[in-house]
């Protein structure tokens, strides 16, 4: 399963680069089945990062993910996650 970087979580004065927003589907019941799997980013260096999806975010096929040990970059954005 694939799905994109779409957004950092954040409030109204802070970004949390440790949360993640993911599209998956285009329905809510698509992006369910992947509550609970592993998301991970490769750079195009090789390296990668890792973090678990942990709820959906909102009706739309989108959900949440939470990379522990180090944040997502800027340049992830738009980019597609690859989810085990």
């Amino acid at each position: 399963m694939e799905g994109t970087f779409a957004h950092f979580r954040q409030g109204r004065h802070h970004t949390h680069p440790y949360s993640a927003i993911i599209k998956v589907g285009d329905t809510a019941e698509k992006a369910q089945d992947a509550v609970g799997k592993t998301a991970t980013w490769t750079s195009s260096s090789g390296k990668v990062l890792s973090g678990k999806i942990t709820a959906l975010h909102g009706r739309t096929g989108s959900v949440r993910a939470f990379f522990e040990e180090k944040g997502l970059p800027g340049q992830a954005l738009g980019k597609k996650v690859k989810i085990l």
